[in-house]
């Protein structure tokens, strides 16, 4: 049985941030042969393409953390109805210089959790079109917008709710086959 490396961001900088609960949770009900590393965003500078020609240390470590992940997963809050713009800076790093885009055909997933209604639901089509650019291979199905109350994950990821733990194991499950179905069709070198 392959082992996949997944490469996760948290779309959030906050110290408390929900997301980053969720992807505790997430990690903790995974299937045994995917390993998370989280690819931090929080200190990377503005993107501008100035920096095209050298890389600042940062961006060039996001994207060394993206090539050596098999797949990678977003656990996006929703910031007036789209993506925080810590995360869209750091797709657009990523995705840069021209030629250099390092989602081509990476196996990639989103989930969001907001304690509102309708979950992350805008954020998460506002970047599924920006990864649709960037060229990654997208689970498109569950899709998960989480309402997230108050206790319903712990500090250490359990999902106190039995039936939000069989949804994210389903979720994640299902992320684990769609990144053995890319990664046979298109290997990463």
């Amino acid at each position: 049985m392959s082992t996949y490396q997944v490469g996760y961001f948290v779309g959030s900088l906050s110290s408390t941030s929900i997301n980053r609960t969720l992807s505790t949770a997430l990690i903790a009900v995974s299937p045994p042969d995917l390993e998370f590393t989280e690819i931090p965003i929080g200190n990377l500078p503005l993107y501008s393409p100035d920096f095209d020609a050298d890389y600042p240390a940062g961006p060039r470590a996001l994207k060394e953390a993206i090539a050596a992940s098999s797949a990678v997963l977003f656990v996006t809050p929703e910031y007036n109805r789209s993506i925080p713009g810590a995360l869209k800076n750091a797709i657009d790093w990523a995705s840069r210089p021209w030629g250099q885009n390092s989602f081509n055909h990476l196996p990639a997933a989103v989930i969001g959790a907001s304690p509102g209604q309708i979950g992350t639901a805008l954020a998460q089509q506002s970047l599924r079109a920006v990864l649709s650019f960037c060229n990654a291979r997208q689970m498109t199905s569950p899709e998960a917008y989480v309402r997230l109350a108050p206790g319903a994950i712990t500090d250490d990821g359990d999902v106190t709710d039995e039936s939000m733990k069989q949804f994210l194991t389903d979720f994640m499950q299902e992320f684990r086959d769609h990144v053995e179905r890319v990664l046979t069709v298109l290997p990463r070198d």
